[in-house]
């Protein structure tokens, strides 16, 4: 050490610059800036997506801020913000308020074309076909969930487009899509129909242009003029339920409500047909991806097919009508309205708990308490209309205790798997509805003892496991922003 001549250390000369302990913490600046979405965020995670959103990059951080990654200087922002909400200036703004009446009217267009099935009844007569099934099922069977398959991928890629501000090319979509999965549809239902099944495969054939042009409706939101359509079939088979119609009125009001859904259909994508390259778009840069859409169909696959097999619980073996048309199968179609709202209700739910809790355990617990309450609510639905299907379906069998339990199980499935759904978390409810849907065919090919004990068991079992889903992915603060 240097000494001056009295041997004791020198006085080291002060430096110009600014010593690092007076320096202003990069940390404490950040907070500064980022002070308000800071002390709302109810879990750091928050916090590191939006460093992330903002390109700041591992080795950015390390070097301004000293620390390893984007969520350990989340983790450092979150404990030294204290916890606030700031009150806005005028009316909370709640993006996920919608109308109940809008939700019960898709719900009403889910659950009418079930009535096809009753003027349809008498072209599906004759003796049990495959599988011990009343005449002509294994076909519709067929051809429905191949529908339900396809057009599931297909709203969601029509959707996605929507949601890119890109109608043209939604309206492209579904104008190659719509005809692309009727005709799929219909071969599907031939290819499995047995000699006897001719007026089988004609009714799936109708069966598979109603559905592709349903769904252009239904995503273009034309629901009111579906219903329009789909009226005069309705009033013919509410008339056929006390009275029965003449030979020819049952055919002639399923092919007039179907050419008019059709009709409504095409109008809707007219525009597109005078485009030169109808797949224009589909090269685009932002363009979503095809395989996006996979998961969406094959949701529909299980879900498509748990709820065909609720319906075939409800009628005997060898039964000279249509299995597709069971007070189950009614009840939980229509409830598909309720429940769209229900989902609408913990969406807004979850958002007043963002602004209104300050830990991650506390946004847990009344996010939870939501979707509790909008799942019994739904079950409550359910319930009541399967009560008043079975009162006024003709020659329905007694509502036991154990259909009413796989009734329920299945809600409680269907309802958590359209939740997940609703927060982009298909992978695994489309999973799970599947692997449901798998054991209950397996159980009706090699003819259980107790088919409705293994249903039972199956419905319990998915039920568990995506309520397990539900809380363990959307009891995070951040699958809500």
């Amino acid at each position: 050490m240097n000494q001056n001549r009295t041997g004791l250390p020198a006085i080291p000369r002060q430096r110009t610059a600014t010593p690092s302990w007076a320096a202003p913490d990069p940390v404490d600046r950040l907070a500064e800036q980022c002070g308000d979405f800071v002390a709302a965020a109810v879990h750091p995670d928050e916090i590191a997506a939006l460093l992330e959103s903002d390109g700041l990059s591992d080795e950015q951080i390390r070097e301004r801020y000293g620390v390893r990654n984007s969520f350990a200087l989340a983790e450092e922002l979150y404990a030294r913000v204290p916890r606030r909400h700031q009150e806005p200036d005028g009316p909370l703004h709640d993006p996920w308020r919608v109308s109940l009446r809008a939700c019960l009217l898709r719900g009403l267009v889910f659950a009418l074309p079930g009535f096809a099935y009753v003027l349809g009844a008498p072209l599906l007569t004759g003796p049990p076909g495959a599988l011990g099934l009343p005449a002509g099922t294994v076909p519709l069977l067929a051809g429905a969930l191949f529908g339900w398959t396809w057009n599931q991928g297909l709203s969601h890629r029509a959707y996605a487009w929507l949601g890119l501000g890109d109608r043209p090319a939604a309206r492209r979509c579904l104008l190659v899509g719509a005809p692309a999965g009727a005709l799929l549809g219909a071969l599907t239902a031939l290819a499995v129909a047995g000699p006897a099944d001719g007026t089988a495969v004609a009714f799936a054939a109708g069966q598979s242009c109603y559905l592709g042009a349903s769904t252009t409706l239904l995503v273009l939101g034309r629901e009111r003029a579906l219903l329009a359509a789909l009226a005069p079939m309705t009033a013919g088979a509410l008339s056929a339920l006390a009275h029965p119609l003449p030979d020819p009125a049952g055919p002639i009001l399923l092919l007039g409500s179907l050419a008019a859904v059709m009709l409504l259909g095409l109008r809707e994508v007219a525009p597109s047909l005078r485009e030169l390259n109808l797949l224009s778009g589909a090269g685009a840069v932002d363009a979503p991806r095809l395989t996006g859409s996979l998961p969406y169909a094959l949701f529909g696959l299980g879900t498509g097919a748990l709820v065909l097999y609720a319906a075939l619980g409800d009628v005997p073996a060898g039964e000279e009508h249509s299995a597709l048309a069971a007070p189950a199968a009614v009840a939980l179609t229509l409830s598909m309205g309720p429940a769209e709202w229900l989902l609408y209700r913990f969406r807004s739910g979850s958002l007043a708990g963002l602004r209104t809790t300050g830990t991650p355990g506390a946004f847990r617990r009344a996010t939870l308490r939501t979707g509790a309450e909008c799942l019994a609510a739904y079950l409550l639905v359910l319930l009541s209309l399967g009560l008043i299907a079975t009162a006024l379906w003709p020659d329905a069998p007694g509502l036991t205790a154990v259909r009413l339990a796989d009734v329920l199980l299945l809600g409680v499935v269907l309802w958590t798997g359209l939740l997940l759904q609703s927060f982009g978390a298909v992978l695994g409810t489309a999973a799970v509805c599947c692997a449901a849907a798998l054991a209950q065919t397996l159980a009706l090919l090699t003819h259980v003892a107790d088919p409705h004990g293994v249903a039972l068991t199956v419905y319990a079992t998915a039920a568990a496991v995506q309520a397990l889903l539900v809380r363990t992915l959307l009891g995070r603060a951040t699958a809500h922003r």
